[in-house]
């Protein structure tokens, strides 16, 4: 073990025995002989392993990748300065201006862990979902599961691969829009960022439509629009979807809402209950989205 581990292994035991269940928007859980998260709490949170966890603060799990990293950062509800220091710990170079940033900044964070009668979603500046609460995967699909592109909404769509979500014609043409130029604007800020760049590129030549949306310079901005989610215990669930954005950080949060009274209210009520229990194989649509 090497004092870098060392240094790692005890900052991230550190922030951990600092960060409430509260904090994290997890339920207090009965008696505690810490006030902090549990190594399986944190493991949930980050997506990783219990045991990976575990060797990561006992200093026998060296080199984290950047992915890793970042979802610890999030966990831990780090500020941008302490997620610096996480990857300066771990041997990696932080985050750069130049490169898109998947940092969640506590604050936000927060207010997401707040909104839970929401299905809500949150994304960095080439649209990989990063973040998300209970009820926006009981009614999209838990995507704990997904790995490297398929967390890339873009890919996702442009890809046809199988999920939940449709759009009429007009609002698959407007969303369409708004995701390619979006990526463009994305393109512009940030020409540095290797994987946004190879990202564009492949998705040129998988689809056919996306090139020509591309090529065509296209604009569009996502406004509030409707689509239909397929859900297997529930059937179909219309809802409005709003693309909200976060001032200083290049997020994009995706908000499921319905008006109060509706079919479809009281279907989030049926799904906050379902959760992802018993849910079946996702609907093979045309094309998937948000």
């Amino acid at each position: 073990m090497t004092q870098d581990d060392t240094a790692l292994a005890h900052a991230l035991r550190r922030w951990r025995d600092r960060t409430s269940p509260q904090d994290a928007g997890l339920p207090q859980g009965g008696v505690r002989r810490a006030p902090g998260l549990r190594r399986e709490e944190l493991a949930h949170l980050a997506g990783l392993s219990v045991d990976y966890v575990v060797r990561l603060e006992r200093g026998r799990a060296t080199s984290p990748s950047a992915q890793v990293l970042a979802a610890l950062a999030r966990a831990l509800r780090l500020t941008e300065a302490e997620r610096d220091h996480l990857f300066l710990l771990a041997g990696q170079a932080a985050p750069t201006t130049g490169q898109v940033s998947q940092h969640v900044p506590p604050s936000v964070q927060r207010l997401l862990d707040q909104l839970r009668d929401t299905p809500l979603s949150v994304h960095d500046a080439a649209w990989n979902l990063i973040s998300w609460n209970p009820l926006w995967a009981a009614l999209v699909g838990d995507p704990s599961a997904w790995r490297g592109r398929e967390r890339n909404i873009a890919w996702r769509h442009f890809t046809r691969m199988p999920g939940r979500v449709t759009h009429a014609p007009g609002q698959q043409a407007r969303f369409e829009a708004a995701l390619v130029s979006d990526l463009r604007s994305s393109t512009a800020r940030y020409p540095r960022d290797r994987p946004l760049r190879s990202l564009i590129a492949d998705l040129r030549r998988e689809d056919d439509r996306f090139g020509a949306l591309w090529d065509s310079h296209t604009v569009g901005f996502h406004t509030t629009d409707s689509k239909t989610v397929h859900h297997p215990a529930l059937g179909p669930v219309t809802v409005d979807c709003d693309t909200l954005t976060v001032p200083g950080s290049d997020l994009r949060i995706a908000a499921c809402s319905a008006p109060p009274g509706t079919a479809t209210s009281e279907q989030f009520a049926l799904l906050a209950a379902i959760g992802t229990q018993d849910v079946t194989a996702p609907v093979h649509a045309p094309r998937g989205g948000r």
